[in-house]
Parts: C-alpha cells; sequence; structure tokens
C-alpha cells in the first residue's frame, strides 16, 4: 500500500486534472507524480522527450532504464519497462541477464555491454570512470552521451519517487506509453 495517497484526477486542480487525463496510460506513478503540481508537466515533458525524442538508439535507452532499475532496485520500473524494451528489441536473454544482474553476459554486444557498464557507473559512483567515458566517445556523440545521462538521472528520481513512496505495483502497461507519443 502506497504511503501517500494517490492524486484524485476527479478532485485535483484543472491543471493537474487536465495533465492525467492526457496521459495515453493512467499509471499510479503520475497519480503520484501530481502530488507536485508545479513539477508534474515539466517532469512529464522531460519523460516523453526522453521516451520519444532522443537521438540515443531506443534499444540502448531501454536497457539502461532496466539496468537502472535492477541497480536501485524499483521493481514497478521494471515492469513497466521490460514490454517497451522489448518492442524496441531487446530479447528476452538480454532482459533476464539484466534481471539476474548480469550485464556483462554474452548475449549483448560490445557496444551494449559499454552502455551497461557506463549506466552501472553513473549509478554507483555518480560518475563514469575516465576509461569508461573515452570508450562512450568513440562510439557516441555528445548528444547521445548526455541523454543518455538525463534518461539514467530522470529514472533515477522517478525509481526513488517510487520506492519512498511505496507506489502499488500495477500490470505493465505494454507500449501504450510509448505509441501515445507518436500521435
Amino acid at each position: 500500500m502506497a504511503r501517500l495517497p494517490y492524486v484524485d484526477p476527479a478532485t485535483a486542480p484543472d491543471h493537474v486534472r487536465d495533465a492525467l487525463d492526457g496521459l495515453p496510460l493512467k499509471l499510479n506513478i503520475f497519480r503520484m507524480m501530481a502530488h507536485a503540481e508545479t513539477n508534474l508537466r515539466p517532469l512529464l515533458r522531460l519523460g516523453s522527450s526522453i521516451l520519444g525524442n532522443q537521438k540515443l538508439s531506443a534499444k540502448l535507452r531501454e536497457l539502461a532504464i532496466l539496468r537502472v532499475a535492477k541497480l536501485s532496485p524499483a521493481r514497478y520500473e521494471w515492469v513497466q519497462h521490460v514490454p517497451i524494451a522489448k518492442a524496441t528489441g531487446a530479447s528476452d536473454e538480454q532482459i533476464a541477464a539484466l534481471d539476474r544482474d548480469d550485464a556483462d553476459a554474452s548475449c549483448f554486444d560490445a557496444v551494449e555491454k559499454l552502455v551497461l557498464r557506463f549506466t552501472t557507473e553513473v549509478v554507483r559512483d555518480v560518475r563514469a570512470a575516465d576509461a569508461t567515458f573515452a570508450a562512450m566517445q568513440e562510439h557516441f556523440g555528445p548528444q547521445e552521451i548526455v541523454e543518455l545521462i538525463l534518461a539514467i538521472g530522470f529514472y533515477m528520481t522517478m525509481e526513488r519517487l517510487m520506492e519512498t513512496t511505496a507506489i502499488d505495483l500495477e500490470p505493465a502497461g505494454g507500449t501504450k506509453i510509448i505509441d501515445g507519443l507518436k500521435r
């Protein structure tokens, strides 16, 4: 049971209700985020931008999000992002490897392993090691590196919100969030 009540759109201020009503999926995370009324729309815009507008490969982004979820650990985020990861090309074997905390499994190619190592270092150490950062620069431009850092940080924030408020786990929403961004 959640440690805070969820915002009820029916009794929320108009700007909060409008933001929640505009979402393609009504998830507990959004109704919890709605307590931060002035931050809700900017958070939703940032999340939408990360999921729908980055130059960074969607598959690499989702592998990183699952890695963040595993390291946090945040089961809610894991459940919601597994279907999205699959839709972007992540294999069942890759998802199983991340679930068992094996980011160096043979099912990942060299670039995927690099992204997972970078993600791990940013989550655990805040700063990626110089050697890891240099390797990232060999494969990605500044835009993709910064996008990855922002995705990692955004999902770390969301997972801390989920875990600290004990958001109730819901069935996976599939790709409805991603599909809603394409409209």
